[in-house]
């Protein structure tokens, strides 16, 4: 099933600094670069709607917030609503997340990467083109500062249990460590449109964080 038709957007709204592309990049993504300061930057990968973009970066405004979203229309939404919302810490990339992480963000810079709900490929021939595979979570290490955090969350139990044993068996990430459920009673108590629907449905949703190590003193 298709993608849902999105809402139109305001043709007064100016969302122009909120939506990148990537000839617009920067040599290297960090906050001084991209917002002009040095907040903690924290990256999602599949944005989508932009719900946990929007939510999360009106309630954390101390930290900046890069979303990347593959498809064109749904990045420049999510940019729109962020405009919409007059969000001064956060902005969408259009495009492909692994490609920003591989070739435009250095090492140790990033406060948290976030992957809510990501495509889960049920064919097994297709499961190569999941984005949580080797290449990315090692991106992820290494464009994580020590202490930063990896937030995983799928409706898929495959899916989780195939995530957390390819993280224990190639990467140093600390975890997984338990994160339980939030009471929701409005919209953007959600993460994402994706776990709304889930719980909405009755249906478990499987969440892990995982943490880089700090690095450890010569004894």
């Amino acid at each position: 099933m298709g993608r849902r038709a999105l809402k139109r957007i305001d043709k007064n709204l100016d969302y122009a600094w909120h939506l990148l592309e990537f000839e617009q990049l920067p040599e290297q993504c960090t906050s001084q670069t991209l917002f002009g300061n040095d907040a903690p930057l924290e990256f999602e990968i599949g944005s989508g709607k932009g719900l946990f973009m929007r939510s999360a970066s009106g309630a954390r405004p101390e930290h900046n917030f890069l979303g990347v979203e593959i498809s064109f229309s749904y990045a420049r939404h999510s940019a729109a609503r962020l405009a919409q919302c007059e969000r001064t810490n956060a902005r969408m990339l259009a495009g492909c997340g692994q490609r920003l992480l591989r070739e435009y963000v250095p090492d140790d810079s990033l406060e948290a990467v976030h992957v809510y709900f990501p495509d889960p490929w049920w064919k097994k021939r297709h499961h190569k083109r999941r984005v949580l595979n080797e290449a990315f979570l090692l991106q992820a290490v290494r464009t994580l500062r020590p202490g930063g955090r990896v937030h995983f969350w799928t409706d898929v139990q495959e899916y989780y249990d195939a995530t957390l044993e390819l993280i224990a068996e190639k990467t140093p990430l600390e975890g997984p460590f338990d994160v339980p459920p939030t009471p929701a009673e409005h919209d953007l108590d959600y993460r994402t449109h994706f776990e709304r629907r889930t719980r909405l449905a009755d249906k478990p949703v499987y969440r892990a964080e995982f943490a880089k190590p700090e690095p450890t003193g010569r004894g």
